[in-house]
């Protein structure tokens, strides 16, 4: 995906009115719904297990960890841009933030045990913070190419989390992450309450907020954006600080609900992250999708795993999975939209 992304039109610039606003809402975002229906009698064929609430709870569970990288890939995809970072954020943000606050001595993990344990939390989401204003910084400010600029952040991110933690998990996991990853509230996660809260806030950001239907006019058309009087630099690292600050978030949760840090943790995400994003109908090329379709996404992947486990497939084949259903739902897309190919 090029830096520099131009579709037809700015209407969304300036904003319109009520009209225009419920062009964010399409029957299209609905294409999912009946697959995911499919899908659940399939599961309940295979498995009577699938519909067990243990397993119907483990599968939204898991999608909410998922589902807030999906949710600030989304975000930066509409704005035209993306971040491939988010699946190193997710495992390098916890472990900084215990390296600060556990002790030099008394665990597997030696920390430097320098700020106190209620900091862990917000030193997570700081870190996840400043590596979104980061990748900001050199694609806005040094002009470099975002694929790669972000493929070496990554990377770089992988590197400092196996060297942090010299390849072991960290198991000294604080209180406040265990709450937030186990905690039960009215019969569900709290996880997946604070995820649909999120998506939520975000959708109704998109459709209401001047700087939320800001993102379709930059992925659209940046220099149309500009024109318009959008600060299209300042909006576009405000959103790539959220995403990272989201994969931060997401690192919180499923270090919660799994109680440590795995030294692979985030590993091979990014691609289901893509891939739920796509299949939920957005954009590649930026100013086009719905966060509700982004959300149906990640829930329709979740539960081809879910059925796939149950049915017997080794696990091994879902990295295989994930990279056909982008593919597949990239050439769905080209035909469905009819837009021509660079």
């Amino acid at each position: 995906m090029t830096d520099t992304i131009s579709p037809p039109t700015v209407d969304t610039a300036k904003g319109a009115g009520p009209a225009s606003r419920l062009k964010l809402i399409r029957w299209s975002d609905f294409s999912l719904v009946p697959v995911i229906l499919v899908l659940m009698v399939i599961g309940f064929i295979v498995s009577p297990v699938f519909l067990t609430s243990n397993n119907l709870i483990s599968v939204v569970q898991q999608s909410s960890e998922l589902s807030l990288l999906v949710l600030g890939q989304a975000l930066i995809l509409i704005c035209g841009r993306m971040d491939l970072s988010l699946e190193s954020t997710i495992g390098i943000a916890p472990v900084v933030a215990m390296w600060l606050i556990l002790p030099t001595e008394g665990g597997r993990f030696n920390g430097l045990g320098v700020l106190p344990s209620w900091s862990a939390i917000p030193l997570c989401l700081l870190v996840g913070l400043i590596i979104g204003g980061i990748n900001g910084f050199l694609m806005l400010k040094l002009r470099v190419n975002g694929f790669i600029a972000t493929l070496g952040m990554l990377t770089m991110l992988r590197g400092l989390h196996i060297g942090i933690t010299e390849g072991k998990s960290i198991t000294d996991v604080p209180e406040s992450f265990r709450y937030l990853g186990k905690t039960d509230w009215l019969g569900a996660p709290a996880a997946v309450w604070i995820c649909l809260a999120l998506f939520a806030i975000g959708g109704a950001a998109l459709a209401w907020l001047k700087h939320g239907r800001s993102l379709y006019a930059i992925g659209g058309n940046p220099e149309a954006a500009r024109a318009a009087g959008i600060r299209v630099d300042r909006i576009t690292w405000i959103v790539l600080a959220i995403g990272g600050l989201l994969a931060a978030f997401a690192g919180i949760l499923y270090t919660g609900h799994y109680g440590s840090v795995a030294a692979t943790q985030g590993n091979g995400w990014i691609f289901q992250v893509f891939a739920a994003a796509v299949i939920g109908g957005i954009s590649l090329k930026g100013g086009r999708g719905t966060l509700f379709g982004a959300l149906t996404g990640v829930l329709t992947l979740q539960l081809v795993v879910n059925v796939m486990t149950l049915g017997g497939v080794p696990a091994l084949w879902n990295q295989f999975l994930n990279g056909a259903i982008i593919i597949v739902a990239l050439v769905i897309s080209r035909f469905a939209s009819g837009e021509k190919q660079d």
